[in-house]
């Protein structure tokens, strides 16, 4: 064989090997890619959150523990805002996460504090105004975990008035569409 019909040989080959290649990795990543669905943005607390935070309050009440939810539905743009304070604008930084990143902004999560005896609202960890010798807030965490929240309070990033429920989806989940169902 001839030193150039050996060279057409090998750069077949190699052409060959190159759209072979090529065809996998658009298969591969097509696969792995979820599809955005369009679906409308939620516009207040999922139906299940909303039971189960309403739920939260009066368990809480049960045990002497008054608390405020001092939020819920979040828009994106109120997100921003929030990512704003400490960076853009004055005040302390309150979140890492912008618009679309939160999973207040799908109706999945409420923040809350406790309320005293004469409507102030604290945010008070070590608080135990039933007197049990239990922090307050720490009951309420319980009661919360109980209903199947989650806790910011064991993330690394700690916020400690965030509650959410995820349902098993991230937020790319979300951010494609992706939504739970109404109903547990």
């Amino acid at each position: 064989m001839s030193a150039s019909k050996r060279r057409s040989t090998v750069n077949s080959w190699i052409l060959f090997l190159l759209v072979v290649g090529a065809c996998l990795f658009i298969y591969y990543q097509s696969e792995n890619v979820k599809e955005k669905k369009n679906v409308p943005l939620p516009t207040k607390l999922h139906p299940v959150v909303e039971k189960d935070k309403d739920e939260l309050i009066k368990r809480a009440k049960a045990r002497g523990i008054s608390i405020v939810i001092t939020d819920g539905f979040r828009t994106f743009d109120d997100q921003d805002k929030l990512y704003a304070k400490g960076r853009s604008e004055k005040g302390d930084i309150v979140t890492t996460v912008r618009g679309g990143e939160s999973y207040h902004n799908y109706g999945l999560a409420i923040d809350f504090a406790l309320r005293t005896a004469n409507g102030d609202v604290v945010w008070d960890l070590q608080r135990d105004s039933n007197r049990n010798g239990k922090a307050d807030w720490m009951e309420v965490v319980a009661i919360a975990k109980d209903l199947g929240f989650s806790w910011g309070g064991d993330w690394e990033f700690k916020d400690y008035t965030h509650l959410q429920k995820n349902f098993g989806l991230s937020i790319e989940d979300l951010k494609n569409g992706e939504r739970p169902p109404e109903q547990e």
